[in-house]
């Protein structure tokens, strides 16, 4: 009887967060907001993107100097 009470609490905490977000979803979605919300990621994601090849060259360029000096 536990088992079986705990096996339905623990599946309602896995699928209840997943039908509220598909309502987050359909509301964003019929408001407009999604592709702002896409914008914001892309916009995230190109930051990271470029953060990290402007690192890279900086890193390239100590292995370069430090080869130099030795």
């Amino acid at each position: 009887m536990k088992y079986e009470i705990n096996m339905r609490i623990i599946l309602a905490l896995i699928f209840l967060p997943c039908s509220v977000m598909a309502q987050a979803n359909d509301f964003m979605r019929s408001t407009g907001k999604m592709n702002v919300v896409y914008g914001v990621i892309l916009i995230i994601f190109l930051g990271l993107a470029w953060f990290l090849i402007k690192l890279d060259k900086r890193i390239q360029k100590l292995e370069i100097n430090q080869k130099d000096e030795q």
